[in-house]
């Protein structure tokens, strides 16, 4: 799977820790910084991450920050993206399979390497559901992107 991974300095350690084992997993892997523990703002790295998923240089996209709250608040900005913090087991992959997230958000200072990679597995391996009522709601969320960025509701 082509994913985008970005963090800013209070997730880089995490983000270092688990590029190596997606890489050897056959992920073709972009990391679009943080690249040192130097302080960093978390929406420049998030918008970079959204841009890769919104033109399709990936498929997923995983940002790592403190708690990854302000990261998805950061992703959930960009019109056409969807993310998620992503903590617990299931919504790791209930985000995925109900919402259609596209990225999702890891907080550094709350989750451990083992945790992180647990959930990461969860992430990549849903699918977003056949179901026609997910189906119903996401396009709903698209439609409401739209009027967020100023063309008129469908």
């Amino acid at each position: 799977m082509k994913i985008v991974v970005g963090s800013d300095h209070a997730g880089f350690a995490l983000k270092q820790a688990i590029l190596g084992a997606l890489r050897e997993e056959g992920h073709e892997i972009t990391d679009v910084g943080s690249y040192t523990s130097d302080p960093v703002d978390f929406p420049d790295i998030a918008q970079q991450v959204c841009g890769a998923i919104l033109n399709g240089r990936a498929e997923r996209g995983i940002m790592f920050c403190g708690t990854g709250v302000g990261a998805a608040i950061a992703c959930n900005k960009v019109p056409g993206i969807r993310a998620s913090v992503c903590h617990d087991l299931y919504t790791a992959h209930q985000c995925v399979e109900h919402d259609n997230v596209q990225i999702m958000t890891l907080g550094g200072q709350v989750v451990g390497v083992s945790a992180a990679w647990e959930l990461i597995h969860l992430f990549l391996d849903a699918d977003f559901s056949e179901s026609e009522e997910f189906r119903r709601r996401v396009a709903k969320l698209e439609t409401m992107d739209g009027v967020r960025i100023g063309a008129s509701a469908k």
